[in-house]
């Protein structure tokens, strides 16, 4: 389980502030960009891929990371910053950034409106500050260690809570879930998923792991599991989440995607039954 708990030598104020600012900056970049792709009728041509011949990332992806490590350079210094497409930065401060510049890149480029900018402050292990916005709506959520978690709305920050939508019986929950791009996990996964269906309301796959968490925080989904996703992927919507007061589960900001850990997380309502599926599932292991 992961500790958050404030660190009070650093200021989380101050850590999301910044992290608001280069989120922001950001996200209508990628508006910008996008448009700009769509109207020339080049957006299919910036996609080369990563892990897979179907995991793509784009131009935009880059260039998101290269402003938000512009950014958070100018406005922090001292500080470290590990980010999705290989920025690598060691920290003076303590402080290190968690940055996925689109998290969700297949939806952006099919138009689908769920992709986001993820960016996390973290001490360590422990995670302090985090933003995610949904770049395609402009849904923005925020959250402090210890301090609780937001969404932003015309009125104002309105504060999260996750819910269980009335109900404790995970026979009820609605459950998030996303997919590995490497085809020996995806069979691996398929077969966990034919567990898990059955004793579930049903499953959402959406294409954002940080939107997910975001989604669990605001009680739209009731809980969230996922293999061999990276600490860009869901260091900030972990505290998101766990400010909302879901409990949540993550291989580490020190882990690698690649060794294909579980991450996971529910409302308080329905976790222990949801842990105990995932045992049940085989899903407590991480894929192979």
């Amino acid at each position: 389980m992961n500790n958050t708990s404030a660190n009070v030598e650093h200021d989380t104020r101050e850590l999301l502030t910044v992290a608001l600012e280069a989120a922001r900056g950001a996200a209508e970049l990628v508006r910008t960009r996008r448009a700009e792709l769509v109207a020339s009728g080049a957006l299919a041509s910036t996609a080369e891929t990563k892990s897979s011949d179907v995991d793509p990332v784009t131009v935009v992806d880059k260039e998101s990371e290269d402003y938000i490590t512009r950014t958070l350079a100018a406005l922090r210094p001292a500080d470290g910053i590990l980010g999705e497409e290989g920025t690598a930065l060691d920290s003076q401060s303590g402080i290190r950034w968690v940055v996925d510049p689109i998290d969700g890149t297949v939806n952006f480029l099919y138009g689908i409106p769920q992709y986001a900018i993820s960016i996390a402050a973290a001490a360590g292990e422990q995670i302090l500050a985090a933003v995610v916005i949904n770049v395609a709506t402009g849904r923005t959520y925020v959250a402090r260690a210890g301090q609780g978690a937001f969404v932003e709305t015309d009125d104002g920050w309105d504060r999260l809570a996750c819910s269980p939508q009335g109900h404790d019986s995970i026979g009820h929950a609605l459950v998030a879930t996303g997919f590995s791009y490497t085809p020996q996990w995806r069979a691996q996964q398929a077969d966990i998923i034919t567990k898990l269906l059955p004793q579930v309301r049903d499953i959402r796959r959406m294409g954002s792991a940080a939107l997910d968490l975001c989604a669990l925080a605001e009680g739209t989904v009731n809980a969230y599991y996922e293999h061999g996703i990276h600490p860009w992927d869901y260091a900030a919507g972990a505290l998101i989440a766990s400010e909302a007061g879901a409990h949540v589960h993550h291989p580490g900001l020190s882990a690698s995607g690649k060794d294909g850990g579980l991450t996971a997380a529910a409302a308080p309502g329905v976790w222990e039954e949801f842990r105990e599926l995932l045992v049940g599932a085989g899903a407590a292991e991480p894929l192979t």
